[in-house]
């Protein structure tokens, strides 16, 4: 089997550079400093909660659910293509060695 380890670390990489160069500055456009400040913490606390809570590889679908129903039920709504860059960059600091 084909170890795809680098290109899939080279993906995310990309991802969250995109992000950070197309996504995040729209967001920061609407929010103020503290709002986006906010809004980062709690998609960290809720991609650290939900890595715990379901583990093994797989269930991104599941763990993603979980952080956008966290963000919702905090009356945080945000556009999804926002929210997926959010989780992907804190998905990223995460598993950042």
């Amino acid at each position: 089997m084909t170890d795809i380890t680098e290109i899939v670390v080279l993906a995310v990489s990309l991802a969250v550079a995109l992000a950070t160069a197309f996504v995040f500055p729209q967001l920061r456009a609407r929010l103020n400093a503290e709002q986006f400040a906010q809004l980062k913490l709690w998609v960290r606390i809720a991609v650290q909660a939900a890595e715990m809570l379901y583990i093994g590889i797989g269930r991104g679908a599941e763990k993603k659910e979980h952080v956008v129903k966290f963000l919702h039920e905090r009356g945080l709504t945000v556009d999804m293509d926002e929210i997926d860059a959010l989780i992907e960059s804190a998905v990223y600091e995460l598993k950042k060695p």
